[in-house]
């Protein structure tokens, strides 16, 4: 009886270890090996952020170096400079603009930045150091999404549990969420973002789903329960890719929550992850995705 419960154990280990390895294999993107061409003596510490900017440059957000925290490189992976030293306490969500400017989150020193694309400090949001939760404070925020009029949504995050509105000179208009795992309610919102229409998608992360809301904070529907969402991107034809942090995955769905692939397991070879935190789709369609665990970024590829 022993002997046949140890064969037991070891055929559906087998079949979990194998089922995500064809799931990578039937997934339609392929991994894009050697991608980041680092600079000498430059190490990638653990990766919170990537975004890629309209010359499709790639722009890395990472723990590694104080003294260069965002990191750029052109799509093929070249390094062409750096930005941002002394500014971060904890990098964490990195964005980029309509009109090509970076925004930052900390999610130590309690601040949104927003810098010009060759590094200049324009707007901050919050007060270094000072966390709180009314409108001119956050408690680590997580993560920044734009409206077309220039509307700017802040997740905040760990310490709060809610979503900011300010307009496009940082006047607050209006915040929503408590704690809790109602409808309208989070448990660590970590990423936002808007589809076309201008609705809200939020990761709740810890009560693993994704919330959706109108502009001025109505809740919607949610969906994708049991999915740990660490990361969000919603492309312009409003496709929503998740980084699942804990289930070590990307997963490709439509905006109502219909899953339409995934891949990824957990792991340090190529193609699969370790925490993947961040993510993004450039506008030639490919897929980047930073991890915190892993420290890396990884790029994929639509197959031929």
């Amino acid at each position: 009886m022993a002997h046949f419960a140890r064969f037991v154990v070891a055929a559906v280990s087998a079949l979990c270890v194998a089922t995500p390895a064809r799931a990578a294999e039937d997934s339609p993107y392929k991994l894009v090996r050697g991608f980041l061409q680092l600079p000498p003596g430059l190490k990638l510490g653990a990766v919170s952020g990537v975004a890629t900017n309209r010359d499709g440059n790639v722009l890395v957000f990472h723990r590694g170096d104080p003294r260069q925290p965002i990191l750029v490189f052109t799509k093929g992976g070249k390094f062409l400079r750096s930005f941002g030293a002394s500014l971060f306490t904890s990098t964490h969500g990195l964005r980029i603009d309509p009109a090509g400017n970076v925004w930052t989150t900390d999610n130590a020193n309690h601040t949104v930045i927003k810098l010009s694309a060759d590094g200049k400090v324009l707007m901050t949001l919050g007060e270094k150091d000072v966390p709180g939760e009314d409108e001119r404070h956050f408690n680590k925020p997580t993560d920044v999404a734009f409206a077309p009029n220039g509307d700017v949504y802040v997740s905040d995050g760990y310490g709060n549990s809610r979503v900011v509105k300010f307009d496009r000179t940082g006047k607050f208009l209006l915040a929503w969420g408590r704690k809790g795992s109602g409808e309208g309610e989070f448990n660590l919102p970590h990423s936002v973002r808007l589809d076309s229409k201008g609705n809200v998608y939020v990761a709740d992360r810890e009560n693993k789903r994704i919330q959706v809301f109108d502009p001025a904070g109505k809740f919607l529907r949610q969906f994708a329960n049991g999915v740990s969402p660490y990361g969000l991107f919603i492309t312009q034809d409003d496709t929503l890719f998740i980084a699942d942090g804990v289930a070590h995955k990307v997963l490709k769905m439509t905006p109502e929550g219909k899953l339409q692939t995934q891949w990824g397991t957990g792991g340090r070879e190529p193609g699969n992850f370790l925490m993947p935190h961040g993510l993004c789709v450039s506008d030639d369609g490919a897929v980047y995705v930073a991890e915190v665990t892993g420290g890396r970024v990884q790029k994929f590829v639509a197959k031929e």
